[in-house]
């Protein structure tokens, strides 16, 4: 894994739909393009593996409509 990379476990509340995932994906893509962003919808939780940082990543969903908090990074 590249050492600038950090993998990010964060909640994400709001998510209710495949439209949803989608969104929270481009979010967090828009910041860093090579992340890789795997949702469970079910659980309301996202993993990322990103260069971005989760205060970052946190900002950006929530204006994107989705509340998130960092449960690693």
């Amino acid at each position: 894994m590249d050492p600038d990379r950090t993998e990010l476990i964060m909640k994400v509340e709001g998510m209710t739909c495949d439209g949803c995932v989608q969104s929270v994906r481009r979010a967090i893509q828009r910041l860093d393009p090579e992340a890789e962003v795997a949702v469970d919808l079910e659980h309301g939780r996202i993993a990322a593996t990103t260069r971005a940082q989760s205060l970052d990543i946190a900002q950006a969903l929530d204006k994107a409509g989705y509340a998130a908090t960092a449960m690693t990074g």
